[in-house]
Formats: structure tokens, sequence, C-alpha cells
């Protein structure tokens, strides 16, 4: 295929490479992104099939698999427009971050006005990707934010710091309008501290999470105190950082 015109797109998922690259081999997967009854064949000349939730339907065929950094395919329409079965050429690289996993997408046209028609769908597509895959990769949120919690109350001082060793970053941040934390070794003496001078406090948990690729919005109350923390979780589902808002 002569295939000069090319769409580039780079994105950055809070997720493991293996995590993500699950998402291209299982079809109850694939179709979470793409649209109900979207399935894949992760082998070479296995069949890709996509059905829009606007009821267009895309074909293509897997021509490289290689989990969990490489999958390459054939991209055209078998409904619709713009380009038939085979018309397009389909590249997704993923490799290892900080921040957990970089997509890096490479869409080969034969026509530029057919390439730039697809900008803004990879853009939405990709941004749903993202959601989908933090959505599973941190499904746990409700219960980490309830252990936090927990934990501030927590009056065993080992216990205390074994279990915030295990939900945090060795190098959380905490702010909140009483507080300006960095680290483990400031946020557990910090703790002690507070329920040395509001003994008996215990914050809990109010209504649902919110979330969104690694950030987790909860609201909490603590007898006639309430607020809200916003919680930035790590690719390994410890928490990076908190701030919290006092109401």
């Amino acid at each position: 295929m002569n295939l000069p015109h090319t769409l580039d797109r780079s994105i950055t998922i809070q997720a493991a490479p293996d995590t993500v690259f699950r998402f291209f081999q299982d079809n109850e997967r694939f179709a979470r992104w793409w649209g109900a009854g979207s399935t894949i064949d992760p082998r070479p000349g296995g069949r890709v099939y996509i059905r829009h939730p606007n009821g267009i339907e895309t074909v293509g065929e897997v021509l490289e698999i290689a989990p969990p950094g490489r999958i390459v395919f054939t991209y055209g329409y078998a409904t619709g427009k713009p380009i038939p079965a085979g018309a397009s050429l389909v590249t997704i690289t993923l490799t290892a971050v900080a921040g957990g996993t970089r997509l890096d997408l490479r869409h080969d046209f034969a026509d530029a006005s057919i390439r730039d028609q697809h900008v803004q769908g990879w853009r939405f597509q990709l941004s749903v990707f993202a959601n989908v895959v933090a959505d599973e990769n941190f499904a746990g949120a409700p219960a980490i934010v309830d252990r936090w919690f927990e934990a501030w109350a927590d009056t065993d001082a080992a216990r205390r710091e074994a279990a915030f060793a295990e939900l945090a970053s060795r190098n959380i941040t905490f702010r909140d309008r009483y507080s300006m934390l960095e680290g483990l070794d400031d946020l557990l003496p910090h703790v002690a501290a507070a329920q040395r001078f509001m003994p008996g406090v215990r914050m809990t948990r109010a209504g649902d999470v919110r979330h969104c690729q690694g950030m987790v919005v909860a609201d909490w109350s603590a007898g006639q105190m309430s607020g809200t923390n916003v919680f930035q979780l790590g690719p390994d589902g410890r928490i990076a950082a908190v701030t919290g808002f006092w109401r």
C-alpha cells in the first residue's frame, strides 16, 4: 500500500503496559472502548471488527501483535464512508513511562483529506480508551479511600505506619489548610499529632467517590466537620498526592 499521509497522536494512560494491552486481547474489553458488539481476534490474520455507537462498522486485519508493546492492523469501513476495508494502516505502540504507559498511535492513509477527517475521531476515541483502562485499573478506589480514612483514626502506631506504607507512595504529598507535607516521614508524625490534639475524631467517606483517570474525589465527614479530599493515584494504585478542602 502507498500510504504517505500520517496521523500521529500520543497519550499517557495511568496503568502498566500489560494492563493497557489487555484491551487489544479481550473482546469484552475491546468493546468497552469501541462500542457494544466490537470484537478482535488477537493474532496475525485475526479480524478486527468495530461497531461504532452510531451503527457504522469498521473492519480490519491484525498484521502484527507483540504483547504488551505493539499491535498493527488495517482499518477501513464495511458501512459508511470514507475508505474501504484494508485502505489504511494503524500502528499502536505502548511504552512504560513514569506516569504509566505512553500510547503512540500512527494511522497511515493514502489521502490527506481522509486523514484529516480522522483527527477528531482519534482524539475522542483515545480519550475514551484512557478512561476505560483507568476505570479498570482503579476499580478499587473506594476501598483505598476508606482505608486512608481508617488509617488516620488508627491509634496503634505500628499498624498505622504499615497501613500508610501499603496505601501510599513513599514520596506522597499532602495539602490542606493546616498541612504542607512531603513524604511518609512527614505524614506519619502529622497524623500522630492530629490524634493527640483532636482525640476521637474519625473521618468517614460521605457518598460515592468520583473518579477520572486516577484522580479521585471523595467527600468526608467527622462529627461537625466535613470536607472533600482529592486523591491522585499512581499507576500502581498507590496514593501519590492528596489535597484536602474543609467546609
